[in-house]
């Protein structure tokens, strides 16, 4: 069975012939102290010395690299060609680019795609100066457009990957609404969901102080920031953002409880409308969603919902989409706001697996948002976990 490095390395060489794009190459050095993003993915290690690795809509495979670590280029089973050097990469990285010829040479850069970017300005020139004087100096691309759709497009061992993912972050919450009560702090909460992940042997998705984010009540700031004292009060939306990353593939999954005020045997009504309203979005959104289809149109439809019932919109994207980081390339379901560049004008494809967490506040009670994590199929998409359809609410003790 191939390894995850060989599928994609396949999968790559038939993106190249889709697109018709005669080379692709991943140019790195040291990549301990900064990696291009794409090496998990057609690699599985770091590499030191200046390294070339280059696939062929012909096929080829190619290695060219450091004498030290072509043994472990072997052992990956996914370059069919290895051409360790000692002294310089340029000999090696000339001849096998006047071997195939290529017409077009796509390179590690973007302008909207941080993932496609790993190619460093320092390593850009280095590379022109190795091709200066030769025909390649003026055929290089960028490899966006392939490294966009090798994240995205994932195989089945990747689905399979982020599926439990998914469901041991859905066990955790489970674990979560139970433990949690009024007079509990933020940080109390974040404690019990970081001693979770430690006992089910996984990883946090995103940085430890802020994964997860826990926000209790109406004063709570949201956003990308970490849990506080601030304690659940009975009437307080209880918030939480949060994900694990598992076998290299990660989830990203928000979920919200209420805390019952004395007497209450139901959220108030602004509560449940607010509830009611973000799960509508993300329903709406899910059946929209399905291979062609704009970013920016999935958009559209979870923010009418939540505008057209007279909340105001929320000021970031409805979804991204998610893989081996949290955000995980470059296609997204958001606005075209500056701040995105292009990337909402990119096609949705099968295999592509997305958040969708649309969001509002209500006043007094405190911040409703939910996260689900879906896979788009070539007829429409799949909930990866079982969505939160129902408010979780917790009396007093």
């Amino acid at each position: 069975m191939p390894t995850l490095v060989q599928e994609k390395v396949a999968q790559a060489i038939g993106i190249l012939r889709e697109k018709e794009i005669d080379v692709w190459m991943t140019f790195v050095r040291e990549t301990s102290a900064g990696g291009d993003p794409v090496l998990p993915l057609i690699y599985g290690h770091d590499l030191t010395w200046h390294s070339a690795l280059i696939l062929s809509r012909s096929g080829r495979s190619i290695a060219v690299l450091g004498d030290l670590e072509a043994e472990a280029a072997r052992r990956t089973g996914a370059y069919q060609t290895i051409l360790p050097y000692h002294h310089s990469i340029r000999e090696g990285l000339l001849n096998i680019l006047q071997e195939l010829n290529p017409q077009q040479v796509a390179i590690n850069y973007s302008v909207n795609d941080v993932h496609a970017d790993g190619l460093s300005h320092g390593m850009y020139q280095v590379l022109r100066g190795y091709l200066e004087g030769t025909p390649f100096y003026d055929r290089l691309i960028p490899a966006e457009s392939i490294i966009s759709a090798l994240r995205g497009r994932k195989t089945a061992e990747e689905i399979g990957r982020i599926k439990r993912s998914v469901e041991t972050t859905l066990q955790i919450y489970q674990n979560t609404y139970e433990y949690a009560q009024v007079g509990m702090t933020e940080q109390e909460v974040s404690s019990f969901m970081h001693k979770q992940v430690l006992e089910f042997s996984v990883e946090e998705a995103w940085d430890y102080q802020n994964c997860p984010a826990v926000n209790a009540g109406p004063q709570a700031v949201i956003g990308h920031v970490g849990p506080t004292q601030r304690k659940i009060e009975a009437g307080h939306i209880l918030h939480m953002d949060f994900g694990v990353r598992q076998e290299g593939y990660c989830s990203d999954i928000q979920r919200v409880m209420y805390f019952l005020r004395s007497g209450e045997v139901s959220p108030p009504e602004p509560v449940q409308r607010g509830f009611d309203t973000i799960v509508k979005a993300i329903q709406e959104a899910a059946s929209a969603m399905e291979p062609g289809v704009k970013g920016k149109e999935i958009d559209t439809v979870a923010r009418g919902v939540v505008t057209q019932a007279g909340y105001p919109e929320y000021m970031y994207g409805t979804g991204h989409q998610l893989g081996r980081t949290v955000h995980d390339g470059a296609g997204l379901l958001g606005p075209e706001w500056e701040r995105y560049g292009d990337t909402p004008n990119f096609l949705l494809e099968a295999g592509q697996v997305y958040t969708i967490e649309p969001g509002l506040k209500v006043e007094g009670f405190g911040y409703l948002g939910l996260e689900e994590d879906v896979l788009v199929t070539e007829n429409g998409v799949e909930f990866l976990g079982e969505p939160q359809v129902e408010l979780i609410q917790k009396g007093p003790k």
